[in-house]
């Protein structure tokens, strides 16, 4: 392709979960090679991409409703002289493909996860040729050796490790949306996350749909574990902060739990999801895992670094839960005490085991559940934010915050803080002394500003 084209604007939508996220930076970049730059009208976009997400219920349906508005979009703008090129992106576009072209006649371009790297290609066909183009193969080449050097100049930033999943729980899409696992070799993370950090990032969120399960190539072309991927990076200068999500308690090896006491950028935070505190349900699930090695995994968690911060995914009314079920959740909750949680009622996914078996629970039952547990789920959470208190935290201070003179920075728990403070502060690392706390968030202080809280900055 030699078609230029600068000037030219880019609005991505991006939808769910954070590789998302990662993907749509990593497409801005690959899309900033050949002078796109970003707009966020999409009545100024030359190109449209919606990067969907195939998790939440009614996805697709969610997509097509965006794609009406976008149509109207396109329209005023072929009115006033100007083509505009529309892609479905990401894993909508891998489940439905052609359907969308179908469904869709405004679409151009329909290119699954594995394969956005090759959409500078795809957007000069269309436009020159009037191609409309499907891509849902899983190429045999990965789009990592395709894609440019970080450019983003994010304090915090995600970094994709692993993709894909070989567990095939029975409610999820991800293994026929993203393929099988995939771990990256060692050697190329830790360039990007070397270039992240002379761009000026500070915090950096490792990812994966089994994070945990990380087992890429190190330089002796051995497989090296998620520890001792996170021990090379935490040796790179200017990088402050390390995370990563989503784990599988069945990967939870020992090395991993230790890495959390002996490196001191590992932050003191596991998302680790149970979805369900029956082992029945968890068979029927495809888990793998049951109740008591998932308590065992958090009692070693919590021995290697008492104050970790714990958050899960919960998923209620799945087919087949009984009454006695749902209160095997709730014991499970109230045993571990949780920091923070994602909690949904089960819909069922086409193509998914779940979606065809008996003892599909009645929406209600299900919302009537989901209540009771969020109802705990929060307690638990103000309860976390409101015992730290009168601690002193380090807070990376992320953004401006909505006050004069107010930043808004992260603890190491990953609990939101606001604080008053100088602007040029903005990107360190400093000590708040924590006055306040909602559910959501907390306000800090720092030395020698300890005053009324405005609890109008609270969110």
């Amino acid at each position: 392709m030699s078609d230029t084209k600068k000037g030219k604007k880019l609005f991505v939508k991006t939808y769910g979960c954070q590789m998302n996220e990662y993907d749509s930076d990593r497409l801005f970049e690959v899309m900033g090679e050949i002078g796109f730059s970003a707009t966020d009208d999409m009545s100024k976009a030359d190109v449209i991409v919606l990067n969907t997400c195939h998790i939440r219920e009614k996805a697709a349906e969610k997509v097509y409703s965006e794609l009406g508005r976008i149509k109207l979009v396109r329209n005023k703008r072929l009115q006033e002289g100007f083509d505009t090129t529309i892609v479905v992106a990401g894993c909508v576009a891998q489940a439905e493909g052609r359907e969308i072209l179908s469904r869709a006649p405004v679409v151009n371009i329909v290119i699954g996860p594995q394969s956005f790297h090759r959409l500078p290609d795809y957007i000069f066909s269309a436009e020159q040729h009037k191609q409309r183009i499907v891509d849902t193969d899983f190429p045999v080449e990965l789009k990592f050796d395709h894609l440019p050097e970080r450019t983003t100049k994010k304090l915090t930033t995600f970094l994709t490790v692993q993709e894909g999943c070989d567990k095939f729980c029975t409610f999820c899409v991800v293994p026929y949306t993203r393929g099988g696992e995939y771990s990256r070799p060692v050697d190329e993370i830790a360039s990007e996350a070397r270039a992240l950090a002379k761009a000026g990032t500070r915090e950096l969120t490792l990812l994966g749909q089994n994070v945990n399960a990380y087992h890429g190539a190190d330089a002796q072309g051995q497989a090296a574990s998620l520890a001792q991927l996170i021990e090379k990076l935490a040796d790179i200068e200017g990088l402050q902060r390390i995370r990563y999500t989503t784990s599988h308690p069945n990967d939870m090896t020992d090395d991993l739990i230790n890495a959390h006491a002996d490196i001191p950028k590992l932050m003191p935070y596991l998302h680790l999801p149970f979805q369900s505190g029956s082992n029945k349900i968890l068979k029927a699930m495809n888990r793998t895992h049951d109740i008591d090695k998932y308590i065992d995994v958090i009692g070693r968690m919590r021995t290697a670094r008492p104050d970790i911060a714990l958050s899960t995914d919960i998923i209620v009314g799945f087919p087949g839960e009984t009454d006695q079920d749902f209160e095997e959740t709730m014991q499970l909750v109230r045993t571990i005490n949780y920091a923070q949680a994602y909690s949904f009622t089960y819909s069922a996914r086409p193509g998914t085991t779940a979606a065809n078996m008996d003892g599909q629970v009645p929406k209600e039952l299900a919302s009537a559940r989901l209540q009771e547990l969020q109802a705990l789920l929060k307690e638990q959470q103000f309860a976390f934010n409101q015992g730290v208190i009168g601690q002193k935290l380090p807070i990376l201070l992320e953004k401006y915050g909505r006050m004069d003179g107010q930043l808004v920075g992260r603890s190491p728990y990953l609990q939101l803080v606001h604080v008053m403070a100088d602007k040029s502060l903005l990107g360190e690392i400093i000590e708040v002394e924590i006055v306040d706390a909602t559910r959501n968030s907390l306000t800090g202080q720092m030395a020698g500003q300890m005053g009324k809280v405005d609890r109008e900055a609270l969110v």
